[in-house]
């Protein structure tokens, strides 16, 4: 049975993050593929993480700048690693490369961190995006890490797009690998939903900043066409600051983490998502459109789900639009349903699971089967991980003498 080991930044926590989904989907793929999965991490348990051994995957802790790790993945001798961040590649890669030279090794992205920093930065700045791109450490690191593997899983089309048309990274090394869903099931109907919803971790800056703007810019001007609405925030990791949010004369109810996500999606109206910066696909409004819930967002919000398809409500920037259409889908019981479609459609078209999981096994097979010459195109990843290797080997070992002492 061949061997997959998985380094991870966190462990998986599909019920709080879209992160922790998208792990647990290419963990189903590689089990179906019939591939023995571990999954090491440096990261401490937490209360929310899903019991991996309960569906036959080996959990390990591991250390940083510890040779522990090359006694561990010489043993275990993957023939694929995967990394689900580029700092885990940074932190582990060049071990790999060192005990498994031969082991096919994939960056899974998650989404493109640098983007989504410069972005943030960018916002709350008014700073110009591309220069801030272009300047920022983040941006290095993570286009390196994308070399230095023999293939990158990319989550969105505009990510696909953005990498090739502004640093010419060769498409050989690029895979676009969206999220992965089965057929839909029956949902409940407009007359059995009430009240609108927003949902996302809040360790993760975008999440808070859309609660924020809903509670200032949004829900105020909301709640005066639909003073009985309430709005309803969920997302794991709250802290005072997000809980400050809550006001049940407003209507605006903070709730903390919820123990099932599509299960409060399916039981609110809209889903309401301004969201303001970010990068990759929002698991939110792909949950929404699986739960048959309209939803309202931003640009940023709808970025590579529905392609050049209609949206499941209404996508806008501006603050009286965004709240005319919430207005509109919580009240039209036939354009929520007009709308509820078009999120099942989406879903059907561009995120089926077996079309995907098919494209990412004939890929995989493919690298494997010519390898040697799959690097040999690939230079530049060649040409970074010499140099990585060179300074990290060193600092990594002066810090483990360092820990020893």
């Amino acid at each position: 049975m061949p061997k997959l080991l998985i380094i991870g930044y966190v462990w998986p926590e599909p019920n709080s993050t879209a992160a922790g989904s998208r792990m647990m989907q290419l963990i189903e793929f590689f089990q179906a593929q019939q591939y023995e999965v571990t999954f090491a991490t440096t990261a401490k348990e937490t209360e929310n993480m899903f019991d991996l051994e309960s569906i036959g995957v080996q959990s390990i802790q591991i250390k940083l700048n510890d040779s522990s790790f090359d006694d561990f993945v010489s043993d275990l001798s993957p023939e694929i690693v995967i990394f689900d961040r580029f700092m885990t590649e940074e932190q582990f890669g060049w071990r790999v490369d060192k005990m498994c030279p031969d082991a096919l090794k994939i960056l899974d992205t998650e989404d493109l961190h640098f983007l989504r920093k410069a972005r943030e930065q960018a916002y709350k700045t008014e700073s110009d995006l591309t220069e801030l791109v272009y300047t920022q450490d983040i941006t290095k690191r993570e286009i390196a890490a994308i070399y230095r593997c023999d293939i990158s899983l990319i989550i969105s089309e505009v990510e696909m797009d953005y990498l090739k048309a502004e640093f010419n990274i060769p498409d050989s090394i690029l895979f676009y690998l969206p999220f992965m869903y089965a057929d839909i099931k029956p949902v409940p109907a407009f007359g059995n939903r009430n009240g609108f919803i927003s949902i996302g971790n809040f360790l993760h800056e975008p999440n808070w900043n859309t609660a924020l703007f809903l509670k200032e810019k949004i829900w105020p001007e909301l709640r005066k066409k639909l003073p009985a609405a309430k709005m309803n925030i969920y997302g794991a990791y709250p802290s005072q600051k997000v809980f400050n949010l809550h006001n049940e004369k407003q209507g605006f109810l903070v709730h903390g983490r919820a123990e099932d996500s599509k299960a409060v999606m399916e039981q609110a109206r809209v889903c309401l998502a301004p969201i303001q910066f970010g990068a990759g696909l929002k698991g939110k409004l792909a949950e929404a459109m699986i739960c048959g819930t309209p939803s309202v967002t931003s640009t940023i919000g709808s970025e590579g789900l529905n392609g050049d398809m209609e949206w499941n409500g209404s996508i806008t920037n501006d603050i009286d639009e965004f709240v005319t259409a919430a207005f509109e889908l919580y009240t039209n019981e036939d354009l929520w349903y007009e709308k509820q479609q078009m999120g099942s459609q989406i879903i059907k078209k561009r995120f089926n699971k077996d079309l995907h999981q098919e494209r990412l096994k004939h890929k995989i097979e493919g690298i494997q089967s010519q390898l040697t010459e799959h690097r040999k195109m690939n230079f530049t990843g060649s040409l970074l991980k010499h140099h990585l290797h060179k300074s990290t080997y060193y600092m990594s070992k002066f810090i483990e003498e360092k820990n020893r002492k």
